[in-house]
């Protein structure tokens, strides 16, 4: 019979506290939320129903949605058309938060 020696891939870390890249915010109601679509074909349609739900629970919630202009782009801040960036940039000095949705 013969024996495996078998190898965990992870390596022995010492755990790091997870933390979001931007502060978070701590009650959403009568904040705006940003709405991020990218082009796929769920995306929409996820985040309308998300919109449905947190308008439900934050009434006084005010929604701001972000769709790239081209559809099926690798980058979908499209930023690489120089057109797109000031856009964006636009859209999210204007939101206190944002939920994305990737529609695969």
């Amino acid at each position: 019979m013969s024996q495996y020696e078998v190898l965990n891939p992870w390596a022995d870390i010492d755990p790091v506290q997870q933390r979001g890249i931007s502060p978070r915010v701590a009650d959403l109601a009568g904040k705006t939320i940003g709405l991020f679509c990218n082009t796929k074909g769920l995306a929409r349609p996820i985040l309308t129903v998300v919109e449905e739900k947190l308008k439900e629970r934050f009434p006084t919630s005010r929604f701001s949605w972000y769709v790239p202009r081209e559809v099926n782009r690798y980058n979908v801040l499209q930023l690489e058309n120089a057109a797109n960036r000031p856009v964006f940039e636009e859209w999210v000095k204007g939101v206190d938060t944002i939920v994305a949705a990737v529609g695969d």
